[in-house]
């Protein structure tokens, strides 16, 4: 809002709640909480959902993550099982110091951190946000306050606040907000960070306007107004649940550490491998988080820590070979939105894979990878009638060479195809007259497409005229096709003369 001249000028934010207050309460109106007609509401969650039928799901989707599949689906199933009881009962006392299945998930970018909880929200029907630790400051004046992610929640579900009283919050990147170690910055605003999120994963309410927020402050003026009391809109964190992940750098050394000075005549690990770095997370105890930094308060908070194993070449190509593989799938549907229908062979994701994993990034090295060799493809084809593109080891040892003989076979293809559907005459080129289109064409400076078109525009026509069905373009036909075709015109003449 900004004044000039006497006059108050109203931005855009605050103008969208003024058209939203003029209309009718959706609940008034009879719709459900969610606002709209059809949206979802509380009683759509799976609350019934039993972790056996969650790993299943899982299992169709995430490779190479057993353990740690299992044991985040069986707590996330116990958590929303045991809300079920309460709705079920309310008369149930409640626990004092109850403490949630929040938890930490310990691995490397690119394993599926993000995705299995993503893919459990969907199952479950719950809303999902995520945000990044490193984003949030103590003050939450600098980045962002912790408690914006309880309101996403909210806006996720247009305003439905029971529902997102349900919704799973996923922080990623919670290492760097440890107060030891090499991070940058002061470690009293990450401690800060970490004493505003045990708040929330204990039991809050979240204030939904914001104090500093304008456009909040001016919403609920108009509410108090229209409804002539000045309602509070809170959201209780009770049963929202809490996921944190983070790469953990650093963890396997202070873990080996420990071991060394706990156990009689134990040397120590050496770390030399990624296999040591998986075995000595598996021994991962709560005093080694707060070594790493963290407060005891909050990591007592965090009762289910599990770790999900670095991928190998192996499972990078599981992940491809499988039915629901995000990488495949969806580069498939952005050539299927051209028309193409994309394949490939076992032997090229074999090969996709195992670049992949010397990128070091997980899955996500994946998508790397079959964008370097399928981007060139992407870019040209539309512009082609290619309808299927066959992903093979010589394509991807030359994509480029590849790409040019896959668009000069499909212009004389397509050619062909179109010349016989007009006219009904089979054309066949001769690999002579190939050659000479190619060449001809470049020195032209067209495309081979538009180069056959000019050239033989007036065969539909003279060929019709000759009585020819089928006819074979040599490269005398192409050095200069007018010439040829009359010449071809009057033989014709002369042999019916002569009949």
């Amino acid at each position: 809002m900004n004044k000039d001249k006497g006059t108050f000028h109203i931005d855009g934010r605050i103008q969208e709640i003024l058209q939203e207050q003029m209309m009718p309460d959706p609940e008034e109106m009879g719709t459900p909480p969610g606002g709209k007609s059809g949206e979802p509401t509380v009683e759509d969650i799976r609350f019934d959902i039993t972790p056996e039928e969650l790993i299943d799901y899982l299992s169709d989707y995430i490779v190479g993550q057993d353990k740690a599949m299992e044991i985040v689906a069986t707590k996330i199933c116990t958590h929303f099982h045991r809300m079920r009881l309460e709705r079920e009962n309310p008369e149930l006392p409640r626990i004092v110091g109850n403490v949630k299945s929040n938890m930490l998930l310990i691995g490397p970018t690119g394993v599926g951190k993000t995705y299995l909880i993503r893919l459990i929200a969907s199952k479950l029907r719950v809303p999902f946000v995520k945000g990044d630790a490193t984003k949030f400051s103590e003050t939450g004046y600098v980045g962002g306050d912790v408690e914006d992610l309880v309101r996403e929640l909210v806006y996720q579900v247009d305003g439905n606040i029971k529902l997102a009283e349900y919704g799973i919050i996923y922080i990623d990147e919670i290492d760097k907000i440890a107060s030891s170690g090499n991070w940058n910055g002061p470690d009293v605003s990450r401690s800060g960070v970490q004493r505003n999120l045990l708040k929330l994963m204990e039991e809050t309410e979240v204030d939904m306007k914001v104090p500093h927020d304008l456009a909040s402050q001016m919403e609920a003026v108009i509410e108090t107004q229209r409804t002539g009391k000045a309602a509070r809109k809170k959201v209780n964190t009770r049963n929202i649940l809490f996921v944190m992940s983070g790469a953990f750098q650093g963890l396997p050394d202070i873990i080996s550490r420990r071991l060394k000075r706990g156990g009689m005549g134990f040397t120590g690990v050496a770390i030399t491998s990624v296999e040591d770095v998986e075995n000595l997370l598996e021994k991962q105890h709560t005093q080694d988080l707060m070594d790493y930094g963290f407060e005891s308060e909050f990591i007592g908070r965090i009762p289910v820590v599990t770790h999900l194993r670095t991928l190998d070449e192996d499972g990078l190509f599981r992940i491809l070979k499988s039915p629901n593989s995000a990488v495949i799938q969806g580069k498939r549907r952005d050539f299927a939105a051209y028309g193409v229908d994309l394949t490939f062979d076992d032997d090229t994701l074999r090969l996709i894979a195992k670049e992949a994993h010397k990128i070091a990034t997980g899955a996500r090295g994946l998508v790397s990878v079959v964008e370097k060799y399928l981007l060139p493809f992407e870019r040209s084809l539309p512009s082609t009638n290619v309808k299927k593109l066959h992903v093979t080891l010589d394509l991807l040892e030359n994509p480029d060479a590849f790409l040019k003989e896959l668009i000069r076979k499909h212009a004389f293809e397509s050619f062909t195809d179109r010349f016989f559907k007009t006219t009904g005459i089979k054309l066949e080129f001769s690999t002579g007259a190939v050659k000479a289109a190619i060449d001809l064409a470049a020195e032209r400076g067209v495309t081979l497409r538009n180069f056959l078109d000019d050239a033989l525009k007036d065969y539909e026509y003279g060929l019709k005229l000759v009585g020819k069905s089928k006819f074979i373009i040599t490269r005398s036909v192409l050095s200069d096709p007018k010439a040829y075709l009359d010449k071809l015109v009057k033989q014709s003449y002369k042999g019916k003369a002569e009949k």
